[in-house]
């Protein structure tokens, strides 16, 4: 009896055996906890990457609306759009049932006074994420996580909170165009023939006649006029202005409601140009014509209120063909930097400057790559068709409609 109690006090005070019991009590809720902070990081990393897919698709569909596509087609859009953006981080199969779980609806507003649309549009997701073992076991094989964005775009109304056409944005542009003698060289393109010999009433030698790049500059200044004046149809929003310019200011006509007057002032520029070149004058003149100040009482945000328009977008174009030489024919640094100043000015004011440099020489186009508001603002085209499209692709940029998230 005495042995047995010994041998029953010796097991009761033997504590050897307490970690092992310890451990497999602890151990599940430590590898719980584990893995519930995997899956909480995981979670947050997928809703994160699913808010941008919704928040890019949205504005992605937005932006085609805007430029012309039907419901459908923006609905397919935002679909394949969202799906193209999470294919970054996730497998096709669970890619494929985002895609099948996703809405895009789209709601058009036409604003009856101007004609002018807007478009509310929403993308809704939703994703399945895998959780590990453990955190299964309390919670399920997967978790949900969801996502929404919303957008509004217009075509020159702007639009409200709501989707629906409210007060916009108008543009106040100046275009600044060279009308040194170089213009009066030829382009590339072929306008056709002439006679250069005649006997007796026979042509016997013929010599090709092209296009001079004042004529092209006028044909690309056409196309920038009309699709102003396509995307405003009743002058509510696109007031523009006009200056020429050799070694100073050629000419000038006053910013105006349309593009009427700016149309009328370009098809007049001779087609036989003189003189040299420096943009200095004409950029600080156009930068003083339609700068915004402080107060509101500048002549482009007084002329824009009239029609409602909250605020406009102060835009320069600027375009020549070779560098600054002033009277001369030779670069002039001076020159050079004065245009750079007054770019600068410009910029620091708020204007946004898209520049053309059109058949220019390498100091030229060094300028102009300057003056630019952004590498996307600069063109160097060297044919009329690619000025031509210069200019289209200006008129699009500065048209484009508002195109916001609002969620």
């Amino acid at each position: 009896m005495l042995i047995f109690d010994r041998s029953y006090r010796s097991i009761l005070s033997d504590r050897s055996g307490n970690f092992g019991m310890m451990t497999a009590l602890i151990l599940p809720m430590l590898l719980g906890g584990a893995g519930l902070a995997i899956d909480t990081a995981n979670l947050m990393v997928s809703k994160r990457q699913l808010q941008e897919a919704t928040d890019a698709a949205a504005l992605a569909v937005s932006g085609s609306m805007a430029n012309g596509s039907d419901t459908a087609t923006g609905q397919k859009l935002g679909k394949d759009f969202l799906a193209g953006q999470l294919a970054n981080y996730m497998s096709s199969t669970d890619t494929t049932a985002i895609k099948n779980a996703t809405s895009v609806s789209i709601t058009t507003n036409t604003d009856a006074s101007t004609g002018a649309k807007s478009y509310a549009v929403a993308v809704t997701s939703s994703a399945n994420i895998q959780l590990t073992p453990l955190t299964s076991f309390f919670a399920g094989q997967t978790y949900p996580v969801t996502s929404s964005s919303k957008t509004i775009s217009g075509t020159g109304s702007g639009t409200g909170a709501d989707g629906s056409a409210a007060a916009s944005n108008g543009i106040s542009m100046e275009i600044l165009l060279d009308e040194s003698a170089s213009m009066a060289e030829n382009t590339t393109t072929v306008k056709g023939t002439t006679c250069v010999i005649n006997l007796l009433g026979i042509c016997i030698g013929q010599q090709t006649v092209y296009v001079t790049k004042i004529e092209a500059l006028k044909q690309a200044a056409a196309t920038l006029f009309d699709a102003l004046d396509k995307s405003d149809p009743k002058i509510r929003f696109v007031r523009t202005g006009t200056i020429s310019y050799t070694n100073g200011i050629k000419g000038q006509s006053a910013v105006a409601w349309g593009t009427a007057a700016a149309r009328q002032y370009v098809n007049a520029m001779p087609l036989n140009p003189v003189g040299g070149t420096d943009a200095t004058t004409a950029v600080t003149t156009a930068t003083t014509n339609i700068k915004a100040n402080i107060y509101g009482t500048d002549t482009e945000s007084v002329e824009q209120a009239k029609k409602g328009n909250k605020t406009s977008d102060r835009i320069m174009i600027l375009m020549t063909d070779g560098n600054m030489t002033g009277n001369s024919v030779d670069w002039s640094q001076r020159l050079d930097q004065n245009v750079r100043d007054a770019c600068a000015a410009a910029k620091t004011a708020g204007i946004r400057i898209y520049t053309v440099a059109f058949m220019t020489p390498a100091k030229g186009q060094e300028l102009l790559k300057f003056c630019a508001s952004a590498a996307g603002n600069y063109y160097e085209p060297n044919t009329m068709e690619a000025l031509v499209a210069s200019f289209k692709s200006i008129a699009e940029n500065a048209i484009k409609p508002v195109n916001r998230l609002t969620n």
